[in-house]
C-alpha cells in the first residue's frame, strides 16, 4: 500500500494543538511565539498539551528569537528544557544551534544526549547554515532523526529543488521534512518537486477576539490572534491522501 506523506503541524497553543489533532495531523511541533519564528513554550503549556493531545508531540527547544549562535548559559537553558520534556513524557524535541561560521555547533550532540530516547528534529537553523550539504552530514553525525528545511530559501516551494537534492544526499540516513510557507494550496507541488516523506506547516488562520470593548488607542495590542485551523489541516491531509498513489518528483 502506498505510504502517505506525514503532516506535522506547528502549534503555538493548546487550542492549536487540539485543532491540529482534530484536523488529522500526524504530529505536533509545540512552540511559543510563532510570530518570531518560535521559541520554547512554557512548562504549563507543554504539560497540558501532553495531557490532552494523543498524537506525537515534539517540543521546540529555542531559548529566544534571533540567530542560532548561543552562549553557554543559553545551552544550559536548552538542556534544562529538554529534561522537562523527558519528564513530561513528550515524544521528541526540536533543536538547532550554529557556530559563528555557519557550521553546526557540536554542542548539539549534548542536546541529543539529553533527549535520551526521545526523537530529535534539527530545526531551520539548518537553513541558516553556511553549507546545507555539510550541515546535513553534521546533523546525521550528532544523531538527529530528521531535518526541517526550506532548502535555504524563503519558503519550501522556492527551495523544492534544493530539498530534492538533500533527499538524495540523505539516502535514508535521516528524514528530510519540508517546511516554511506550506499550505493546502501549494503542498502537493512541494511534495512532487522535492520527493519528501514529511511536510510541516502551521495551518494558521486569524482568530477573532470575543472582546466587545477595544481601546482604539492601543493599535499595537491587537486582541486578535492566529490559531491552527481545523479546516486547513483537513485540507492539507486531503491533498496528501490524493498524492499517496502518485510518483514523487513528478512535478518538474
Amino acid at each position: 500500500m502506498p505510504r502517505q506523506t506525514l503532516l506535522e503541524v506547528a502549534a503555538g497553543s493548546l487550542a492549536s494543538a487540539l485543532a491540529a489533532q482534530e484536523g488529522g495531523a500526524d504530529r505536533v511541533e509545540l512552540c511559543g511565539s510563532l510570530a518570531e519564528g518560535g521559541i520554547t513554550p512554557s512548562c504549563g503549556v507543554i504539560a497540558l498539551v501532553r495531557d490532552r493531545v494523543r498524537i506525537p508531540i515534539y517540543v521546540l527547544i529555542r531559548p529566544r528569537g534571533g540567530d542560532f549562535l548561543y552562549e553557554d548559559a543559553e545551552f544550559e537553558i536548552m538542556q534544562r528544557d529538554i529534561e522537562t520534556c523527558v519528564h513530561l513524557g513528550c515524544d521528541g524535541v526540536v533543536i538547532g544551534a550554529l557556530n559563528a561560521d555557519g557550521s553546526v555547533d557540536p554542542r548539539c550532540r549534548e542536546l541529543v544526549s539529553a533527549a535520551g530516547t526521545l526523537g530529535v528534529t534539527f530545526h531551520r537553523a539548518f537553513d541558516a547554515s553556511a553549507s546545507l550539504p555539510r550541515a546535513l552530514d553534521e546533523a546525521i553525525a550528532i544523531g538527529c532523526e530528521r531535518v526541517l528545511t526550506s532548502g535555504g530559501c524563503a519558503n519550501a516551494l522556492q527551495g523544492s529543488k534544493v530539498i530534492a537534492g538533500l533527499v538524495q544526499q540523505a539516502a535514508g540516513r535521516i528524514t528530510i521534512m519540508a517546511g516554511a510557507g506550506i499550505r493546502s494550496t501549494n503542498l502537493a507541488e512541494v511534495v512532487r518537486r522535492s520527493g519528501v516523506d514529511e511536510v510541516h506547516g502551521s495551518a494558521r488562520a486569524v482568530h477573532r477576539s470575543l472582546m466587545r470593548y477595544r481601546n482604539p488607542a492601543l493599535q499595537d495590542l491587537s486582541p486578535d490572534t492566529e490559531r491552527t485551523s481545523v479546516a486547513e489541516v483537513r485540507a492539507m491531509k486531503e491533498r496528501l491522501k490524493a498524492l499517496a498513489h502518485l510518483p514523487k518528483g513528478a512535478g518538474g
